[in-house]
């Protein structure tokens, strides 16, 4: 029998709250309906502004200044903090009496059924961890079919925790490392061209990590491709997926990748500390066990993750939190994100003294900029600083890009045209 990904989740919760997990109540269900989008197209919903102010009413969002730094945390609807709230209280009430006899049983077990199903892949080829980075940091560190002289290979675009576990990775096993920069201004056929030459360059390379969605330039890496050319040479790939699981409408099927990890607290709209491991059932051996973890024997995923005692109430609400976003849908979110993404960046391409740095063909919510001639990172601090003091306008600076540091600017759904307006109309008085 065929069902629906929203059928199986709204059964995963039933089935979860029964087991005194998630505890999903009626005053939720009420607040998740409004979330849910109207009829249209997506190019239509996309431009109704209605829906989107109904949808911002949603969100507890300070008005003491215009926030564009959301690719940090993708805080919660009211509706998933006021069910997180009610989880910290259930365990603040029933204590080990719960955990032990229904969370770490049925419970744990019926939220991470609920995650798998939602990414695509079977639950046994899901682990929940406490975020990308411990998830990223467990493949890459306890990777096993690296032999001395082999070569290791990541971008300069990655994650720096990332990049700093492939360095780890080579020092431990005698490998080599190779460092792929992307060039600027970036294609797509110049990103595929620039890894093409990288393995060509390195054929003992064995692992590769990629970033789907690059934190430091909001760049959208073709993943599916640059991994079946790395796969044709032999290259397992680890895929970094925390900027772009929620984002993007995909499944983790579609990017070929065997190994990746992400989180649920940007995209997705959960509590802050909450993430997945994903490896292929079949390659499962190529990931150690993590630091000798016999909870679970060699043959589970879950032996891949030793995290003690973790935030449960945050995994509590993992259900709610996809439940709303599954409301809004995927394909809404992000095409809405892209919509207020491509509103600052049309006002301010023509611009010659602003340099934008991702192209609008490989961009979703994340894109970065910099003021042309302003390429270090304590420029951008004081670019960063003026907004924020003198125009009440919040962004984070960002370095590691082939051209300099530069302002990493991201819009939420929350976030309004006016405000977008007001960040352009700064950058033009700044640049006067």
């Amino acid at each position: 029998m065929t069902i629906s990904r929203r059928t199986f989740l709204q059964g995963s919760l039933v089935a979860a709250g029964a087991a005194g997990t998630v505890g999903a109540t009626p005053a939720l269900q009420a607040q998740d309906r409004p979330l849910t989008a109207p009829a249209g197209t997506v190019a239509q919903v996309v431009r109704d502004e209605a829906y989107w102010r109904d949808i911002k009413s949603h969100y507890d969002v300070s008005g003491d200044f215009i926030n564009l730094e959301n690719a940090y945390y993708g805080i919660m609807t009211r509706a998933v903090s006021d069910d997180f709230k009610r989880h910290i209280d259930r365990l603040n009430r029933d204590n080990s009496y719960f955990l032990r006899r229904e969370f770490d049983r049925q419970g744990v077990e019926a939220i991470r059924a609920t995650l798998a199903q939602h990414l695509g892949v079977p639950t046994d080829e899901v682990a929940l961890t406490r975020g990308a980075t411990e998830s990223l940091q467990n493949l890459i560190s306890n990777y096993q079919l690296l032999k001395p002289g082999d070569t290791i290979m990541y971008g300069n675009l990655d994650y720096d925790s990332m990049q700093y576990a492939m360095q780890d990775l080579a020092a431990r096993r005698g490998a080599t490392l190779a460092v792929v920069t992307t060039p600027e201004p970036a294609t797509r056929q110049g990103v595929l061209d620039v890894y093409e030459q990288a393995l060509k360059a390195h054929p003992r390379t064995r692992l590769l990590l990629l970033t789907h969605i690059s934190h430091r330039t909001g760049l959208v890496y073709p993943i599916a491709e640059l991994v079946k050319m790395a796969k044709a040479r032999g290259v397992d790939v680890i895929v970094d997926v925390a900027q772009s699981w929620g984002q993007l409408d995909y499944q983790l099927p579609d990017l070929q990748a065997d190994f990746v990890g992400g989180n649920l607290h940007k995209w997705i709209g959960a509590p802050l500390g909450l993430g997945f491991i994903h490896i292929r059932k079949e390659r499962l051996s190529a990931i150690g066990i993590h630091l000798g973890n016999a909870d679970h024997p060699a043959t589970d995923i879950r032996a891949r993750v030793l995290a003690g005692t973790v935030n449960v109430a945050a995994l509590m609400t993992i259900p709610a939190a996809l439940r709303q976003h599954d409301a809004m849908g995927t394909r809404n979110k992000g095409a809405r994100l892209l919509h207020l993404r491509n509103h600052w960046v049309a006002q301010l391409r023509g611009n010659s003294k602003v340099h934008i740095l991702a192209p609008d063909d490989m961009s979703g919510a994340v894109t970065s900029m910099r003021l042309v001639g302003k390429t270090s990172f304590d420029d951008n601090v004081a670019l960063q600083k003026t907004l924020v003091d003198q125009y009440g306008i919040f962004t984070v600076p960002r370095k590691g890009a082939a051209g300099g540091a530069c302002l990493r600017v991201t819009p939420a759904l929350f976030t309004t045209t006016a405000e977008l307006d007001k960040f352009t109309a700064a950058i033009r008085q700044i640049t006067t």
